[in-house]
């Protein structure tokens, strides 16, 4: 999801810093090796569950309301 697969364009690789900074700015709990492991919504949901001690409901609206226009291809 925020990590990198190698091979991409420099926008892509810019545009993925950015949200990973965001990511950051808005769950502060998260560390840069945290957001460079996450593969998928869920394994970020799940994280921000866990860690801030949310209902797993809460999470997933909170990581689709930050991901609404945001492509992470």
């Amino acid at each position: 999801m925020f990590g990198f697969k190698g091979g991409e364009s420099p926008e892509t690789v810019t545009r993925k810093k950015g949200y990973l900074a965001e990511a950051r700015k808005k769950w502060s709990f998260l560390t840069h090796y945290d957001l460079t492991t996450i593969k998928t919504k869920g394994q970020l949901c799940n994280m921000i569950k866990v860690r801030s001690a949310i209902s797993e409901e809460k999470a997933v609206a909170d990581v689709e309301k930050w991901m609404a226009g945001k492509n992470f291809s």
